[in-house]
């Protein structure tokens, strides 16, 4: 078979294969602590399920508009006006399986041989993969421990030339944590007035995770990028959804059209049932939401005190998600090497930094969407292995 060159640039993420490994390890009888994937450990509030198997019963069976069903993109324009305090129209969302093909698709629209799309380092995997696989040039944006891991406004201004057509932010982030202050953005918004063919791409799927009262900002609020903004968003995260795959997304005028073109190509549209699901969480009681919050909360502020009792480790406290970031170029040891005796000695899974980026090879992500219970024995195992 004669294949495209294309598929050998794309690339993969690693959390995957962490979580096949310990699974192996599993079934070979190994207890193994996962602080490796990315994902809530809290099941999806009751009244959502309740209302996706209302959703079946009710005759949901069949196709629904490329797009999303119209009562679903009127929520999240709801939950926009409320939470964020801007008003978007219904016609510029469109519900897609997951955050991934929001990604892909921005890509898909903006890259090729020739073109430069700046991406965060260490950052979202998918990120370099997608844009690589356009065929365009992958540009760097350095997250720096110094800074909390959030962008410099500066620097990503200084990083655009004239091939540059798209610059993709994360927000609070992943892997880091790292939440970028309200004057960094508003910096990087002014810029790009300079930098009017420039497109952007926010990624905000952590938006509601955030601690110790710090605001979410969202790139909607500066109206003067709006018909050049793509916004990610959805489910996952906030409503421990991850197996329903369900996110919505934000195009601008000039994109909308487009980007449904893709779904109808690419996917045809997004589980009747689970977009009924959709509406009511966002409609629905948010206790689950704020239950889970304060948990994790609780396990961000054990994990970073215990990570930073560990030998050659240093750990920022994380301003969102559910990551800790801790760099670990004290213990004389690099980051995969350490992920890979953690998880093989001590039956502890997690992902070396390099996986996020070539600008992370002295950190290791530890995702605390797990029990404090869990934590605990996690890091007395790393302990005993160090």
């Amino acid at each position: 078979m004669i294949l495209a060159e294309s598929i050998s640039r794309l690339e993969t993420e690693s959390a995957f294969e962490v979580l096949a490994r310990a699974a192996e390890l599993e079934r070979q009888g190994k207890e193994i602590v996962n602080l490796g994937i990315g994902q809530p450990d809290f099941k999806t509030p009751e009244h959502v399920v309740d209302a996706a198997i209302k959703a079946l019963r009710d005759g949901h069976h069949g196709y629904t508009p490329a797009n999303g069903v119209l009562p679903l993109r009127e929520a999240v324009a709801a939950d926009v006006a409320a939470r964020r305090g801007v008003e978007i129209d219904p016609g510029n969302i469109i519900i897609m399986p997951g955050g991934k093909p929001t990604m892909f698709f921005a890509m898909m629209l903006f890259g090729e041989p020739g073109a430069e799309i700046m991406y965060p380092d260490p950052g979202f995997p998918i990120y370099r993969s997608m844009i690589r696989y356009t065929g365009a040039t992958p540009v760097p944006i350095v997250l720096r421990e110094e800074n909390g891991f959030a962008f410099s406004a500066e620097e990503v201004l200084a990083g655009i030339t004239e091939k540059t057509r798209l610059i993709i932010v994360n927000s609070p982030g992943n892997p880091t944590g790292g939440a970028t202050p309200r004057a960094e953005i508003e910096k990087l918004v002014a810029g790009l007035m300079d930098h009017p063919q420039v497109a952007v791409l926010a990624d905000e799927i952590y938006c509601r995770m955030l601690y110790e009262g710090r605001e979410h900002v969202s790139f909607l609020s500066y109206t003067e990028i709006r018909d050049r903004l793509i916004l990610l968003d959805g489910w996952s995260k906030t409503y421990a959804m991850t197996g329903w795959r369900l996110g919505w997304s934000y195009w601008p005028d000039g994109l909308v059209e487009k980007a449904t073109r893709l779904c109808v190509n690419a996917h045809s549209c997004v589980n009747a049932a689970t977009q009924f699901a959709g509406i009511a969480a966002l409609e629905g009681p948010q206790d689950a939401v704020e239950e889970m919050m304060r948990a994790f909360d609780e396990r961000r502020k054990v994990i970073v005190g215990r990570l930073n009792q560990l030998p050659g480790f240093t750990c920022l406290d994380p301003a969102g998600a559910f990551y800790a970031f801790p760099n670990v170029s004290g213990t004389g040891m690099d980051a995969k090497t350490l992920q890979k005796r953690f998880l093989e000695e001590a039956g502890v899974a997690t992902v070396a930094g390099p996986s996020f980026g070539v600008h992370a090879d002295d950190y290791i992500r530890f995702s605390y969407a797990n029990s404090v219970e869990n934590i605990e024995e996690a890091i007395r195992r790393i302990t005993s292995c160090l």
